[in-house]
């Protein structure tokens, strides 16, 4: 899922849209909106975010030090005006990457895996990448590897893979595994989506591992269990 961040509805809604037209969970919030879903939020929340677009908001620098306090995904600012003295603040200021308006999604999207790429390198992005035998789960938007070899996901299969491995041994619900793959915390969890993606997931790993590494519970959830 992505945050976006902007004073102005029109924008955020516009954002909103174009994630999901790539298939990509995002949620829009204004500026004071978001600090009240950010402290509220559980853990399992905040492991849903991908990354975080900041747009026209005051005190973008103090954003994105409570956003990474919180959280490790990545923080992209945009503005409409080149500043260098404004882009090294914000880089200062620890945000992840700085890019000018327009911007179509696809590159924010390019730009937050960039990023998580150069994060997960060496020792990080073996720590992880959650291991399960020959299973192995990656957190950087590539596909996950069984004996080496990449199985190729669609994306939301992918996504609720990469939630479940993150959270291994853990029971996960299908309303946390709605609001991970589809950002909506605030409608009704779409039970028979997340079960229709699960069971596409489930059959797929059994054919290639030749065991289900997912346990699941009626009534109750699933578990990654490798």
């Amino acid at each position: 899922m992505f945050i976006v961040i902007d004073e102005r509805v029109s924008v955020t809604d516009q954002y909103v849209a174009g994630f999901g037209q790539e298939g990509v969970a995002a949620r829009a919030f204004p500026t004071d909106g978001f600090e009240i879903w950010l402290n509220g939020a559980q853990s399992q929340d905040l492991e849903t975010i991908e990354g975080v677009v900041l747009g026209d908001c005051t005190d973008r620098a103090g954003y994105a030090a409570t956003i990474r306090a919180l959280s490790h995904a990545p923080i992209i600012a945009l503005n409409e005006t080149r500043s260098l003295e404004q882009t090294l603040a914000l880089f200062t200021a620890g945000i992840d990457d700085v890019v000018r308006k327009p911007v179509h999604v696809r590159e924010i999207i390019a730009r937050a895996n960039a990023i998580r790429r150069r994060v997960s390198r060496g020792a990080a992005l073996e720590a992880e990448a959650p291991r399960a035998g020959r299973l192995v789960v990656y957190q950087d938007g590539r596909d996950p590897e069984i004996d080496g070899e990449s199985l190729l996901l669609p994306r939301r299969e992918r996504h609720i893979l990469e939630y479940l491995a993150k959270n291994r041994g853990r029971q996960i619900t299908k309303g946390q595994i709605f609001n991970a793959v589809y950002g909506d915390h605030e409608s009704a969890c779409e039970e028979s989506v997340v079960e229709g993606h699960i069971s596409k997931l489930r059959k797929k790993l059994r054919a290639r591992l030749g065991h289900d590494p997912i346990e699941a519970k009626r009534m109750a959830g699933y578990t990654f269990v490798g």
